[in-house]
């Protein structure tokens, strides 16, 4: 039984019509691997990033590469669960320093500052980051860790549009094994576990609001991914919803339905299609809880609640594969940009 009323892209394909100006009326799909070739023109609501989280136990790794127009940023943030210690670097650019590749993966995402490092590459099976940094009480961090993409793992890769001005091309990427090692000062984590990336490609609303989750790992000895997301792609006819399963992608094209509680983001979090094709429900454990309000234009607040998920996936055949404490988080953010 088909599980989305979506068009299938299959072929390499351009975002945007020649001059970079509007959205490309091939570019309105989803596909299972990046496909899009993000050729935007310029504008002043541009936004490109690669997001990156590595879950590996009690540890949590992320990092962000972005180019947001007015600045560049690039910040690795780091938490262990177990015992509360927290910390990272980063660094704040102007324009034209932080710059992302059209096509995912196509070129190096470095930039280097006496204060801040870091260099992400892609090669035939994978993606390595490298960095540094001085945290805030003085003590020298440094990460090095790489996230293994296997021909037959498949993502899920989709074009939100919400008018032919107005888009943004997403890739998320899970199930990517990951393995590496955190230092900061005289202590440190090795890295082995499971990672998570978000491409963002587009031309976005000034104010605008958004679910993501997901998780991934193995239960009872196969290899489970979830990704779902809602707010911001509600009217538009695209979702970014779905499972891998053994590394194949069921793609979701229904809205589903979240309910969890903005003021009590340590309560339950619960994800559910209508259909019944998927119902999971997020045990928190840790509420990254991050904001910033410069006033006027521009502010953002985001939970975003890491825990194990619950439930159950039905696969296109009618399979049900129970999930059981899979790694992964959920948020709600609200951005102002």
């Amino acid at each position: 039984m088909a599980t989305t009323h979506e068009p299938e892209i299959t072929a390499p394909v351009d975002l945007c019509t020649p001059d970079g100006a509007t959205l490309a009326t091939a570019a309105r799909g989803w596909s299972r691997r990046p496909l899009h070739r993000a050729n935007l023109g310029p504008h002043p609501q541009n936004k490109r990033w690669d997001y990156w989280c590595v879950m590996s136990g009690d540890l949590i790794v992320s990092w962000v590469y972005a180019d947001v127009e007015a600045i560049g940023l690039a910040d690795v943030y780091w938490h262990d669960i177990a015992d509360g210690a927290t910390g990272g670097g980063s660094v704040l650019t102007e324009p034209g320093v932080v710059t992302l590749p059209d096509v995912v993966g196509a070129a190096p995402l470095v930039v280097d500052r006496e204060e801040f490092a870091m260099d992400v590459r892609d090669d035939a099976t994978g993606t390595r980051l490298r960095a540094s940094w001085t945290e805030a009480d003085g003590r020298p961090g440094r990460i090095d860790v790489r996230m293994e993409r296997p021909d037959d793992l498949e993502s899920l890769n989709v074009v939100i549009p919400w008018s032919d001005e107005i888009f943004n091309f997403t890739s998320k990427q899970w199930l990517r094994a990951a393995s590496g090692e955190l230092v900061v000062g005289d202590r440190a984590w090795t890295i082995d576990g499971w990672s998570a990336l978000d491409v963002g490609r587009g031309r976005w609303p000034r104010e605008i609001r958004w679910n993501w989750g997901g998780g991934g790992g193995r239960v009872d000895g196969r290899l489970v991914g979830l990704q779902f997301g809602a707010k911001w792609t509600e009217g538009t006819g695209f979702t970014e919803n779905g499972f891998v399963l053994d590394g194949r992608l069921t793609k979701l094209g229904d809205e589903l339905e979240w309910t969890y509680d903005w003021d009590r983001p340590m309560e339950p979090w619960r994800v559910r299609d209508p259909h019944g094709r998927l119902d999971v429900t997020l045990a928190p454990r840790f509420d990254k809880h991050s904001g910033a309000d410069a006033g006027g234009q521009y502010g953002s607040e985001t939970h975003q609640v890491f825990g194990t998920w619950s439930g159950h996936v039905r696969t296109e055949d009618g399979e049900e594969v129970r999930v059981e404490g899979l790694p992964g988080f959920a948020e709600e953010a609200r951005q102002r940009w």
